[in-house]
């Protein structure tokens, strides 16, 4: 018997066609419900709550009770994270959609990526954080620096909150269109939450297509480099 990890489990979960549809909807952080989900995977209801209850059972994603309804997220930053990396891998083996359009572009300049910016935009801010000392990486793991925290703090992020929260206050996530790293963890949630707030960018309903406003774009160079 092989020593390790079973990856063939998760990898199963993640192969059947409506399984990544589901999982994919869930992507821009929002909670679904399983009727929502179903249209979202193509099968009916009664096929989605299979698909759900497998997927539960995996721990790839979370029911969430509020009053009579139901919903469903995905688990935590690690499946998002191997989710981002599949759909990388997926568009450099040619494993791409046959419809393409418009927002196919602007997934690839400004996307939600649970709940953190994805894209050249997300990209673009990570590697300005570098630079400017706010960010540190040493081999695959990042951190915020003393400057970072000034940094952080001017742009009107509780850094002190965010730290007395169980989840990571910074990951790095390869992104599967710019196939370089964006900022994740609840610093990156608490950057892109920080943008809506502040008019510069508004989320597309029921896509992760993020729109930049003209305010946005300015304050987005102005702070993040052109």
């Amino acid at each position: 018997m092989k020593e390790g990890p079973d990856i063939s489990q998760v990898a199963a979960l993640i192969g059947d066609p409506a399984r990544a549809n589901i999982l994919t909807a869930l992507m821009d952080g929002r909670a679904l419900t399983a009727s929502e989900l179903a249209g979202e995977a193509g099968v009916g209801l009664s096929t989605a709550s299979g698909h759900l209850s497998k997927l539960t059972d995996g721990q790839l994603i979370r029911p969430r009770k509020q009053g009579r309804h139901k919903y469903f997220q995905l688990a935590d930053d690690d499946v998002a994270g191997v989710l981002e990396a599949l759909m990388g891998l997926a568009a450099r083996r040619g494993a791409t959609r046959v419809r393409t359009g418009p927002r196919d572009a602007q997934m690839q300049q400004a996307r939600v990526c649970y709940n953190h910016l994805a894209g050249r935009m997300g990209v673009q801010m990570y590697r300005a954080l570098l630079a400017r000392g706010a960010l540190a990486e040493q081999d695959d793991e990042v951190s915020l620096t003393d400057t970072g925290v000034v940094f952080a703090t001017g742009f009107g992020i509780d850094i002190a909150a965010l730290r007395d929260a169980r989840a990571p206050l910074c990951r790095s996530c390869l992104d599967w269109s710019e196939r370089r790293n964006h900022l994740a963890g609840s610093l990156g949630r608490a950057m892109l939450a920080r943008m809506e707030e502040t008019g510069w960018i508004r989320r597309v309903p029921g896509h992760r297509v993020i729109r930049v406003t003209a305010r946005g774009e300015r304050g987005f160079n102005e702070v993040f480099g052109g």
